[in-house]
């Protein structure tokens, strides 16, 4: 049997989309399978540049055909290449890659040769898995991020979601929330894991320093740039670049901002040459961009570009079930750094963590955590090596400080040690209200305690 014949039944068996280019990248044939995963019949596809899938795993490195045109040309072959191509609904498939280029028998470039693999049911049961991980708490976080409840599971679900797409993504809310962490998750939850991420704190620099960072300069740009350099974006190609604090980027460098987005091109400062850049865009503010857009200062045409698929991180006050799980996360990470053996917190102390509204958020949490472990000397940590702050929350459900009545008075002209543990027997062990009755700082009453040797109860 001459199997040159049947050339076209033995691949439309084939499980695998299998399709045929020629130098300039058209395409020639396709299997059933590769109609089936594109949506386009092998009528439609046929003279079509392959660009039409708009293949993330594809670099156009030029115009012309073979090698002049293509960086599979230029490699000769491609293995196991996870990607993301659009089909005819113009819907994201993932699928992986593998391709050859095909030879004539003078040696030339003739074409080449791709399969495609859709892999859109694996990571379906992937993100079912990954759920049902986190319902049943088999995982202590979601890419470093802790919180079970159901404002969280939304969040990890939305980044899950959006992920192996390069759909821009817009992270919002308060500082100290966990925006840069989401951009992370999203980074690494997505095809671009392997690649490089850079992150841009866009509040932090001037507009000149700010456009520099971000397109690089060439060597006399302006006073100072005594050699060429790189710009952030062309660090970041092929993976993602994350601009935080994005609502106080300047407007002329918006505007710049908004070509790359549209464009995939950068120009370096004081350069005249475009350089191709292939970075996702991940953004994030606490800012009320559209107030800014009303007033004049943000632009509403780029807005619109970044703002494709918004992402809200919560603030702590909205996830109150999650504070236990992150005093024992900051409690797990600094009892490794300090080597103090301290394993929790008293009731009393995790009433008035609770009830505190938090307005520094996680940032917040973490520096009270750091802060009680410079107070406390046993396994846990009580109200008093709270910061005075959250002592002062007023609440029905927690235990206060016990009231001084006439009785509660430390006799002068007692010594230091002896009025200390006067007070600290008056204050029932509490450092707190000790410092109070004694007239002096919390941390004194620490001090004091650590300079005598007194024993805590």
């Amino acid at each position: 049997m001459e199997s040159g014949k049947h050339w076209r039944k033995i691949i439309d068996s084939v499980q695998e989309g299998v399709i045929l280019v020629d130098p300039g990248g058209r395409f020639i044939a396709a299997n059933q399978a590769a109609q089936m995963i594109t949506g386009y019949s092998e009528e439609e596809l046929k003279g079509e540049s392959c660009r039409i899938l708009n293949c993330t795993g594809c670099k156009i490195v030029g115009k012309g055909t073979g090698e002049d045109w293509c960086e599979l040309f230029i490699k000769k072959i491609v293995r196991e290449k996870k990607c993301l191509i659009t089909n005819r609904k113009n819907r994201n498939i993932p699928i992986i890659k593998n391709a050859t280029v095909l030879y004539d028998d003078q040696e030339r470039i003739a074409g080449a040769v791709e399969t495609l693999r859709d892999i859109s049911e694996n990571m379906s049961c992937q993100n079912e898995l990954a759920s049902i991980k986190r319902l049943y708490e088999i995982e202590d976080g979601f890419h470093g991020m802790i919180g079970r409840t159901p404002v969280m599971q939304n969040l990890y679900e939305h980044i899950e979601s959006v992920a192996p797409l390069d759909t821009p993504v817009m992270i919002l809310g308060p500082s100290g929330t966990g925006k840069e962490m989401v951009a992370k998750a999203l980074h690494e939850t997505g095809s671009r894991a392997s690649k490089p991420f850079v992150k841009v704190n866009c509040a932090a620099l001037s507009e000149h320093l700010l456009e520099s960072e971000l397109f690089g300069h060439v060597k006399g740009a302006y006073t100072g740039a005594e050699t060429d350099r790189i710009g952030r974006f062309e660090a970041a190609d092929t993976g993602t670049i994350f601009l935080d604090e994005i609502g106080d980027i300047p407007l002329p460098v918006q505007v710049k901002l908004l070509r790359v987005l549209e464009e995939k091109i950068i120009q370096r400062v004081g350069a005249n040459r475009s350089i191709p850049i292939d970075a996702r865009i991940i953004t994030a503010t606490h800012k009320n961009l559209e107030a800014l857009i009303k007033e004049g200062a943000f632009r509403e045409d780029f807005f619109f570009r970044i703002n494709v698929f918004p992402l809200t991180c919560p603030p702590l006050v909205e996830r109150r079930d999650d504070i236990p799980l992150l005093i024992q996360h900051f409690i797990h990470l600094h009892a490794e750094k300090t080597g103090k053996n301290i394993l929790g917190v008293t009731p009393e102390a995790m009433r008035l963590m609770t009830a505190y509204p938090w307005p520094g958020n996680i940032r917040e949490l973490r520096n009270c955590v750091e802060y009680a472990f410079v107070l406390a000397s046993g396994k846990s940590i009580g109200p008093e090596h709270l910061p005075e702050k959250i002592l002062n929350i007023p609440g029905p459900d927690i235990k206060r400080e016990k009231p001084l009545s006439a009785g509660n008075t430390i006799v002068k002209g007692r010594s230091e040690k002896q009025a200390l543990m006067d007070a600290l027997e008056q204050a029932d062990g509490n450092q707190t209200l000790a410092a109070k009755l004694l007239g002096v700082s919390r941390i004194t009453v620490w001090k004091r305690i650590k300079k005598f040797g007194i024993s805590v109860k």
